[in-house]
């Protein structure tokens, strides 16, 4: 695959990276209500997610599953169940308060480990980040050129772009969480982001059509 290709894909994924979605959510509330280390758990497990989703396409999973109608609602109704349970779940642990040397704190109550696996499930469950495989990346494809390198090497170039965007996220928002630490302050967001994980469940769910990942 020439250079020119991958820049000219990264051109176009940008974009659609930086539209806040599940993975941007995800961040800002495990950042807020645990730790950087949350956050960057999260970031790593998201790019996860989009690998298990180019090897599918390298398999031809993805293809069947798009071609689908039964298939494609299945795999549209367990991301949004997914996110939804995930985002009552947060909504639910914002009620929890945690003494911790003697500061109170906020914490979800899954384990630091369940950081990453949000991330992973929720791009893996996620029909849009499949979509990216079967709409955007074809486009970047040499007809004379064997199809799994080519894959292979633009899956690269966006998990590079997810990663960086992702942990630049988090440095940004544990940089503002120091400035403005307070209980209440987490318990809020941790409200928020539960409610906005639980809207793009339902829109993942009932969604008509499937559009590129956000």
């Amino acid at each position: 695959m020439q250079w020119h290709q991958v820049v000219s894909f990264v051109a176009a994924v940008i974009p659609l990276t930086l539209i806040p979605g599940t993975s941007f959510t995800l961040v800002t509330q495990r950042v807020i209500a645990g730790s950087r280390s949350d956050g960057v758990l999260v970031a790593f497990g998201s790019a996860c997610g989009l690998l298990v989703h180019a090897a599918f396409a390298v398999a031809g999973l993805s293809a069947l599953v798009m071609s689908s109608a039964q298939a494609l609602t299945a795999v549209k109704l367990l991301g949004g169940i997914y996110l939804i349970w995930l985002g009552v779940t947060t909504w639910r642990s914002a009620r929890q308060g945690i003494e911790a040397t003697g500061r109170r704190r906020w914490r979800l109550p899954w384990a630091q480990r369940g950081s990453f696996s949000q991330g992973l499930w929720s791009n893996a469950l996620n029909p849009k980040a499949a979509s990216v495989y079967l709409t955007l990346v074809p486009q970047f494809f040499m007809p004379t050129r064997q199809v799994a390198p080519q894959i292979a090497a633009l899956a690269v170039a966006h998990v590079t772009v997810v990663l960086v965007w992702l942990l630049l996220l988090t440095s940004v928002v544990a940089a503002a969480r120091t400035a403005i630490d307070t209980p209440r302050f987490r318990r809020r967001m941790s409200r928020l982001a539960g409610a906005v994980l639980v809207v793009l469940g339902i829109r993942t769910a009932t969604a008509g059509q499937v559009g590129w990942v956000g």
